[in-house]
């Protein structure tokens, strides 16, 4: 999947020094309608790193700041798409396979120019006050109160990603995972946009936690890859590494749990040493909740959120132990189970039966 993607932006990882770190392709592998290419080629043309306040600190020679403005565009661009991708899956799921809610396809998107209006004028807008021209369009696509969906103070100095062209094609992958109709590698090329899209399609975004057979065979993309994979792409810079879903799970385990009885013992005067001595001693679930909720918890090196996502997934599985898990309503979740394996949270029900989310 990375290594594809990478292809698709116009970019290759490289090994130096021990670190592993993304850079352009090459001049004689370098093709025009990759995502990273296209964008230098406007950049280029408009003249938009000497219109910079401050181009310096994107490098020191033109190059150099053609490519880290180029590839800080890219890195904004794709982080939208994928999680994009994300919310896709989730919705059709969460919707019982409805596939009308499907709609990083090149049915609703045919062009640069749609995929920037779902940005700025969809998603981070209301039902009720967003343009005619997209409220049918999209009408499935929930808005998101999210920064995320905001221009960037470097898109409102230089280019939107609808200033793409539309029509530049670039070829597939030499082991690209598309197939043609008789099951075959895809060769020759297509649109970018289309292999975007396609390439998205050929992966499962949708079946974490699910122990249903799929029956497309794919190849599954949960957060926790495309943590990685954000933050193997946003630290290019300095060859940042990821944390590994087991390591954050366990040291998040052990600090929280460790946490927990510290703040209970500092609040309520009790002498606990293990975890699970609260459990006999909590009386006053409301309560309880408060403590464990008055736990703050700070990231400073916050990539891709994954730490603290595992550090929340964790807080949720301490108050299903101790049997103070409540919904907003301060309603007892006694008839479930949360627990965390393999950095995923996993809710079953009281006979074993994995939780499944069911749409009003």
């Amino acid at each position: 999947f990375y290594s594809e993607l990478l292809h698709i932006i116009g970019l290759v990882e490289t090994k130096v020094g021990g670190k592993r770190l993304i850079e352009r392709n090459s001049e004689g592998q370098r093709h025009s309608g990759t995502i990273l290419e296209d964008t230098i080629i406007h950049l280029d043309s408009l003249d938009k790193i000497s219109r910079l306040s401050k181009a310096f600190i994107y490098g020191e020679t033109h190059e150099e700041r053609l490519f880290n403005v180029a590839l800080g565009l890219n890195i904004t661009w794709i982080n939208r798409i994928l999680f994009l991708k994300l919310l896709e899956a989730q919705l059709i799921t969460y919707h019982k396979g409805d596939k009308s809610y499907a709609f990083l396809n090149l049915n609703r998107i045919r062009e640069y120019d749609d995929l920037n209006r779902l940005f700025f004028q969809v998603l981070a807008v209301k039902h009720e006050i967003r343009n005619d021209d997209v409220k049918k369009l999209f009408e499935k696509v929930p808005y998101l109160n999210s920064s995320l969906f905001e221009p960037t103070e470097i898109e409102h100095q230089t280019l939107f990603i609808s200033n793409l062209k539309d029509e530049k094609t670039i070829p597939a992958l030499s082991n690209t995972v598309l197939k043609d109709e008789q099951g075959k590698k895809r060769t020759g090329s297509l649109s970018t946009l289309a292999y975007l899209f396609e390439f998205l399609n050929a992966y499962d975004f949708s079946s974490e936690g699910s122990e249903a057979i799929q029956e497309e065979n794919k190849t599954l993309i949960n957060a926790s890859v495309l943590g990685l994979i954000f933050e193997k792409i946003n630290g290019y810079k300095d060859g940042s590494f990821f944390t590994p879903g087991m390591i954050t799970m366990y040291m998040c385990r052990e600090t929280l749990r460790k946490t927990v009885v510290q703040k209970f013992n500092d609040l309520k005067g009790w002498s606990c040493v293990e975890f699970d001595e609260l459990y006999n001693k909590i009386e006053d679930k409301k309560e309880a909740n408060e403590i464990v909720n008055s736990i703050k918890i700070c990231d400073p090196a916050v990539g891709s959120g994954h730490f603290l996502v595992s550090a929340l997934n964790e807080l949720i599985a301490i108050k299903s132990d101790l049997k103070i898990l409540q919904d907003k309503d301060g309603k007892l979740l006694k008839f479930y189970d949360v627990e965390v394996e393999n950095d995923e949270m996993i809710v079953t029900d009281e006979e074993g039966h994995l939780f499944e989310y069911n749409p009003k």
